[in-house]
């Protein structure tokens, strides 16, 4: 038996040591390609840096000063946290209820869960260009269906509105949910029948158990979400940019189109996108530490 043991050892050390040595060159361009990637961001940030690179100057914290104690900046970094509260929104809420419908006997579950995750399957940049058709003042279909039934006065100029246009770019967030929808659907498996049963037994109602048992239960797949959608808000350009390219005024500029449009101006600082680049990884690095240290704190 002993014998026995020590093969099994040994033959477990070769298969890891052999998918290691498979897996060693695929982790040596990735740490490659990421160290270069941070070395030319840091590097850059502290320099002049013309879009040519044929010219460059040391300026030390320059970029930096020049990043914090620009207000479009600031703006540009609250409109990604609305952006990915409203994708979060949706998420936990729309996402949560049609993964809950979806978890029951149901003739055509399939198609509905295709037809749900579909639109995140699509282009951000298609999904972009048919909610600015909608959005659309003369033409488009939210406003014609208001003025059809009578409804003139709340048909607005929707994404050229400084009150409503992020709004309406975060509209597009409630047909992003199939991947929140994915999650639920995946981690309800895990949940026993018996502890409905019991909740049943217990005199609560379907809401109750909604609430008080299933919700609580998924706290994990709820992290995940949270943190999957704030992470990818900084992520976000299309959407924005094709809707309403930051406008008006600014007033849906996010973080993608922030650096977008750093690079293309005249006269580009490639130094100062660096610098803002490096302030956006180290408020994402932060919000995932938090949100890493909340998840082990509460189990």
């Amino acid at each position: 038996m002993a014998e026995l043991n020590k093969l099994n050892k040994k033959s477990q050390k070769r298969n890891n040591r052999a998918g290691f040595l498979f897996l060693l060159p695929l982790i040596v361009i990735f740490i490659g390609l990421l160290g270069y990637s941070f070395y030319f961001l840091i590097v850059n940030s502290f320099r002049d840096v013309t879009i040519t690179f044929r010219h460059t100057e040391f300026t030390g914290l320059a970029n930096y000063k020049t990043v914090l104690t620009d207000l479009k900046f600031w703006r540009s970094l609250l409109n990604t946290f609305i952006l990915s509260a409203a994708n979060i929104f949706c998420g936990l809420t729309f996402g949560f209820f049609i993964a809950i419908v979806l978890n029951f006997k149901m003739k055509g579950k399939r198609f509905f869960h295709a037809l749900f995750f579909i639109p995140s399957m699509l282009p951000i940049a298609l999904m972009a260009a048919v909610f600015s058709s909608m959005l659309e003042y003369k033409n488009g279909i939210i406003n014609q269906l208001l003025r059809g039934v009578g409804l003139d006065v709340l048909a607005h100029r929707w994404l050229a509105d400084p009150r409503l246009a992020i709004f309406s770019v975060c509209s597009v967030s409630v047909f992003l949910i199939g991947i929140p929808i994915m999650y639920y659907t995946a981690d309800m498996t895990t949940i026993s029948d018996s502890v409905l049963e019991a909740a049943t037994m217990d005199g609560a109602k379907t809401r109750h158990q909604l609430f008080l048992v299933i919700y609580p239960m998924l706290k994990n797949t709820h992290k995940t979400i949270i943190l999957s959608m704030l992470l990818g808000g900084f992520r976000e350009m299309e959407r924005v940019f094709l809707m309403t390219d930051g406008g008006p005024g600014g007033k849906t500029e996010i973080i993608g189109t922030y650096i977008y449009r750093a690079t293309r101006s005249a006269g580009s600082n490639i130094g100062l996108v660096c610098a803002a680049a490096i302030v956006v990884l180290i408020v994402a690095f932060l919000i995932s530490f938090i949100q890493l240290r909340l998840t082990e704190k509460n189990g």
